[in-house]
């Protein structure tokens, strides 16, 4: 289980950077928005538009498609659901037990969870769908194939679950938000009967709201339209209909609200963002996304030896305006990152340093530690030894990164360092650079979508710096013990105590240097109430607490919503 986690990758984004600025930097993690209180009211129709195109209804086959996460959000539940700091709460679960060595955990489920056909949700559909999760030709990222592969999964009775870890494992209970999918409707079907069954465009499952009817133009799907689940466990919807509407391009979903179609939009990009600040009848939401964009130094490069004296190290993070890449290349949306650890979860510790912007104080600790303009003339600083601080950063081939990476390369310049900038594609940058650690420096975006367990093991321990995810090389025993304590306790305050330990540890020796946490914004018509946000770990999140969300008015948009012929 050590070197195993719900997949870190290092992400290319494909950003569509947020324009404007709807947030400033926050000293404080972002605390929930909600919208002002009015009274409740039942029924009306919320449609929301989104970006892209159904593929398949199922949350065995959605981790690569938005669109179909979002309206599987609302469709399927899971044993476990995430509260707003990200803490595992019970969904299709209503409790559990854990052993006191941590390895075994035992479940019983609601007995009044139903399927959308009235069905009991039962311990045979979550070993169905486990069963799927842990195929070899199972549609996951490898490597939570793998993690599910080691765990053993036994049906005590028709409510009650076991399963058993080979060794404690804290965050396990984050990998049980997964949608369990109906046995009784899919059990006899192959996994790939199951991936290519009409199941996927008229799907039943356990959440607040169920599958109505797709919405078909010109033998396009257009849509699709769910109804409130009445037989819902959990809160019941105060929204009759939620009708998701597919559009190539953002212009097109602001078209599409403009003539009344929509009421919401899933996401607001820079290229609709000041057309849609303006609009009076809509509003916006803005939240963290589970994304954190740093620099990796190769501490173990002899090419680069000044890497290894963390005052360099901080040097360069000083010398870095932060601010200023959020501002320019992000239009303000993005918060200023201090360390591995997203802010607005439980393991976020606010009394981190926080190391400011200061290109005066940069150069000085460069002096103390030897490097210095040579006599001779020059721009680029040295020591007595004539190592230059100069070295290479790699960074993603796209217009995005290539501007944060220009703008490094000009800070660093001004206290005198030399950076050659190189261009990657993706697979070249992690499999020939990183993986390999044949590189100096690297601007990356890491990506900790669905699994809001901070677990940094991956990234941090010294077990991962050959072969691992530990690209920086950080060979530090203290910060190490701290993270291997945290990932075998369930003691949450005791995890939060060591998670704290190691947040200090690393700002203090900074083996990499954080930069930004990008933002995400959506919009929402002014006729709805009871949005809230807090911070997100995937888009879909934006839709956590729909059930609460009602109408000052019944009637939201002007279309008519159309059954499949």
């Amino acid at each position: 289980m050590k070197n195993l986690r719900w997949p870190l990758l290092i992400a290319v984004l494909a950003l569509v950077v947020i324009g404007a600025l709807l947030i400033s930097q926050r000293e404080e993690p972002l605390s929930p928005i909600a919208a002002p209180v009015a009274e409740p009211a039942e029924g009306g129709i919320y449609a929301e538009g989104l970006v892209g195109a159904l593929v398949r209804l199922n949350p065995l086959l959605d981790s690569n498609n938005n669109a179909d996460r979002a309206v599987d959000r609302l469709l399927f539940s899971g044993l476990m659901r995430f509260d707003d700091r990200g803490i595992p709460q019970g969904d299709l679960a209503d409790s559990w037990g854990i052993s006191r060595d941590g390895t075994i955990y035992n479940f019983s489920l609601r007995s009044n969870a139903t399927w959308h056909d009235g069905q009991p949700v039962t311990s045979d559909d979550v070993l169905f769908t486990l069963a799927l999760m842990q195929a070899e030709a199972s549609p996951l990222p490898v490597d939570l194939v793998q993690f599910w592969q080691q765990i053993e999964v036994v049906r005590l009775d028709e409510r009650t679950l076991q399963f058993k870890l080979p060794e404690a494992f804290a965050p396990f209970m984050d990998y049980l938000t997964f949608g369990v999918l109906p046995a009784h409707l899919l059990g006899e079907l192959s996994l790939v009967e199951v991936i290519n069954s009409p199941f996927n465009l008229q799907p039943v499952g356990s959440g607040p709201y169920r599958f109505e009817n797709l919405l078909v133009e010109d033998g396009q799907i257009a849509g699709v339209v769910l109804a409130a689940y009445e037989g819902y466990y959990g809160q019941a919807a105060y929204v009759e209909q939620i009708a998701f509407r597919y559009y190539p391009d953002e212009a097109s979903m602001w078209a599409a609200y403009q003539a009344g179609e929509i009421s919401g939009l899933g996401q607001v990009t820079q290229e609709i963002l000041l057309p849609v600040l303006a609009d009076e009848t809509l509003k916006t939401y803005t939240s963290r996304l589970p994304q954190l964009g740093m620099v990796f130094l190769n501490l173990d490069n002899p090419e680069v030896p000044f890497f290894q004296d963390a005052s360099i190290r901080r040097a360069l993070l000083m010398a870095v305006n932060r601010q200023r890449i959020i501002d320019e290349q992000f239009n303000g949306q993005a918060i200023l990152a201090d360390g591995p650890i997203l802010p607005g979860t439980w393991a976020y510790y606010n009394g981190i340093e926080r190391v400011a912007y200061d290109a005066e104080a940069a150069i000085t600790l460069l002096r103390q530690a030897g490097y210095t303009i040579p006599a001779e003339g020059g721009s680029v600083r040295s020591n007595e030894e004539g190592t230059r601080l100069a070295f290479e950063l790699i960074y993603p081939d796209d217009a995005m990164h290539q501007a944060v990476a220009e703008q490094l390369q000009a800070d660093w310049a001004r206290i005198g360092a030399e950076v050659t900038l190189t261009a990657a594609a993706y697979d070249q940058l992690v499999g020939e650079r990183l993986d390999t650690r044949q590189y100096q420096a690297a601007l990356v975006d890491i990506n900790l979508s669905r699994s809001p367990d901070p677990d940094p093991y991956p990234f941090w321990h010294q077990a991962q710096i050959s072969g691992g995810q530990n690209y920086s090389r950080w060979d530090d025993r203290q910060a190490s013990e701290y993270l291997e304590q945290a990932r075998i306790t369930t003691d949450l305050a005791e995890r939060q105590r060591l998670y704290n330990n190691f947040q200090v540890r690393f700002s203090s020796e900074l083996p990499a240097l954080p930069l930004y946490y990008p933002v995400y914004t959506y919009a929402v018509s002014a006729e709805m109430q009871g949005v809230s946000v807090g911070p997100l770990f995937e888009p879909a999140d934006r839709l956590a607490t729909i059930t609460s969300w009602y109408l000052l008015t019944k009637k939201s948009t002007e279309t008519e919503l159309t059954p499949t012929p």
